[in-house]
C-alpha cells in the first residue's frame, strides 16, 4: 500500500481519503474480509477455488483471440 508521508499532507482531505480507498480496494484488502467473516469448509473452498481456475483458463482462452 502507499505511503502517505508529510509532502501529501498539502493535500486536501478528499483527494487523500480517496487514495487511500483506491488504495485499499486495488489490495484487495475488503473481499478477504468478507470471505473471512464466516468459516468456509473444505468442500466448499475447494469449490470455490476450481470456479476461479476455470474461470482463469476460460479468460485466457478468450484473450488469445
Amino acid at each position: 500500500m502507499a505511503e502517505y508521508s508529510e509532502e501529501k499532507r498539502a493535500m486536501p482531505v478528499e483527494v487523500v481519503l480517496r487514495r487511500f480507498f483506491r488504495d485499499v480496494q486495488q489490495s484487495e484488502i475488503m473481499t478477504e474480509i468478507k470471505r473471512r467473516r464466516f468459516f468456509e469448509k473444505k468442500p466448499t473452498r475447494f469449490k470455490r477455488r476450481q470456479s476461479a481456475q476455470a474461470r482463469a483458463v476460460r479468460r485466457k482462452a478468450f484473450r488469445t483471440f
